[in-house]
């Protein structure tokens, strides 16, 4: 990648940088040289100037501490003098979209919210997690006998049906 930095040189001869991306992959191999064994990785993204975005979690949740040790390798396995970067590790946290199998695994009990590709969403219990889908149970009002009646079901949805699925947080 080339870059011209404005107001340095003459106008005739800027000065120009060759940066060189650094590769997903790359990145990839680097984070999980240091995962521990419940640890990994739901996303990691290389951006424009080498701006790097790792989300690392674990079945028993990632602390603080674990995410610098994961950035701390990441960050002196790359050379500053031929990659410039900006490095940031963190958990996905509790408002983002499950991205990966495991995120589903880790949270089967839990109260998520689903969004499907056709813009239905629908609150329940995730029951259960195969590798085509996942099945959650939900609580419907229905009418029996003329009354309103709480009724649990349960909904299967595909993974290509779905367009977001989140854990419900509630206080």
């Amino acid at each position: 990648m080339r870059r011209i930095i404005e107001g340095l040189g003459d106008g005739k001869s800027p000065i120009l940088l060759i940066l060189k991306m650094i590769t997903k992959e790359k990145v990839q191999s680097l984070v999980e040289e240091v995962l521990l064994k419940d640890q990994f990785v739901v996303d990691i993204t290389v951006g424009l100037g080498n701006t790097i975005l790792v989300f690392v979690d674990s079945d028993s949740g990632i602390s603080v501490g674990e995410c610098v040790e994961i950035n701390r390798h990441v960050e002196h396995s790359l050379d500053r003098e031929i990659e410039d970067f900006s490095l940031e590790v963190s958990s996905p946290g509790l408002s983002g979209s499950f991205k990966v199998m495991r995120q589903y695994v880790k949270n089967i009990g839990r109260e998520v919210e689903v969004l499907t590709t056709t813009g239905e969403k629908q609150k329940g219990i995730l029951k259960s997690v195969n590798e085509t889908g996942f099945e959650l149970e939900v609580v419907v009002k229905e009418k029996v006998d003329g009354k309103k009646v709480a009724v649990t079901k349960s909904l299967t949805y595909e993974f290509e049906q779905v367009k977001t699925v989140k854990i419900v947080i509630s206080f």
